[in-house]
């Protein structure tokens, strides 16, 4: 090895790391500055509460390979280039196919950082059933920086998801807004479930109407935090619980309980690639993920809380 080169252990597999030392975050404005290393040990360290969230889905990759000023890729298909211990999955696209990376294992992960990806995006289904996900997200997202909305409206979309009986779970962006994730059993094909989290979204907007808004072009939202359940779709995608954001500060996407989102403190940027490790080793979800839900129970409920609300 030279000093454009490190080897990294992950798990059975050694891999090299290219110019480590490269600064991807620049330490702007009083931001921490972080180099390849940095984000090459966050991902290793963070690997074993992260991967259970990424095996066996479709990745989509945000690659930044001269940091955080330089161009961005958002890559789907994998190089050939690419070593062949990394799994791949081929699914379908208008008019073919895309073949993704599926991120199994602690080399994986190091190798993606290897190559500047900072933000791994996955799809809420997986590769074996790319039609029936097994996640549901609704995207928190305001219209300013105060979070003390999105934890209100968390705290009110919590509640309507608990008087549904489904499990849900918070997580900081690193950016903005929040996502509250809800486990899924894979008996409803995206269309259904897309409509179930429009229904959800219009009837807590309905309650919140100068709060919240389901409104999909920013000119009719005004100033109300905005509900939204787009990415509920076929090939759509969601940032993956630990990865970094490409923000000044590396921030992480970090998976919270429902009392920490009660603390005023808290914000979207709470923790970087620095400290995210410590929050993953708390277990904030303590297993929420294995306790998915059919959504038939659920929409029956939900169809009386609607009905009630019209009489």
């Amino acid at each position: 090895m030279t000093d454009e080169t490190r080897t990294v252990r992950a798990g059975r597999r050694t891999v090299t790391v290219h110019r480590p030392d490269k600064v991807l975050f620049p330490g702007d404005g009083g931001a921490k500055e972080y180099t390849k290393a940095d984000l090459v040990e966050h991902y290793r360290s963070v690997a074993r509460y992260m991967l259970p969230h990424l095996r066996g889905r479709p990745l989509m990759l945000e690659r930044r390979p001269d940091g955080l000023h330089g161009p961005r890729f958002m890559q789907k298909n994998v190089p050939d280039s690419y070593p062949e211990w990394i799994v791949r999955a081929e699914v379908a696209k208008e008019g073919g196919t895309v073949t993704h990376v599926v991120c199994d294992d602690t080399a994986t992960l190091v190798f993606l950082a290897d190559q500047a990806c900072l933000t791994m995006h996955r799809w809420l289904s997986r590769a074996d059933r790319p039609n029936w996900p097994d996640r549901m997200v609704f995207d928190l997202d305001p219209s300013t920086d105060d979070f003390a909305a999105v934890r209100e409206a968390a705290g009110w979309l919590g509640e309507l998801l608990g008087q549904l009986r489904l499990p849900s779970a918070p997580m900081t962006t690193g950016s903005r807004g929040l996502h509250v994730v809800v486990p899924l059993t894979r008996h409803q094909e995206f269309d259904e479930v897309r409509e179930f989290a429009r229904d959800v979204a219009e009837l807590l907007a309905g309650d919140h109407p100068g709060r919240l808004t389901t409104a999909a072009r920013k000119a009719d939202r005004g100033d109300r935090l905005y509900l939204d359940v787009q990415r509920n779709a076929y090939a759509q995608t969601a940032v993956a619980p630990y990865s970094v954001r490409a923000k000044p500060g590396a921030p992480v996407a970090v998976p919270v309980s429902w009392n920490q989102l009660e603390d005023p403190t808290l914000d979207s940027r709470r923790w970087t690639i620095a400290d995210a490790v410590d929050q993953a080793r708390t277990d904030p979800w303590a297993g929420m993920m294995t306790k998915g839900r059919s959504l038939g129970p659920a929409r029956r409920r939900l169809d009386e809380l609607r009905e009630g609300r019209r009489r």
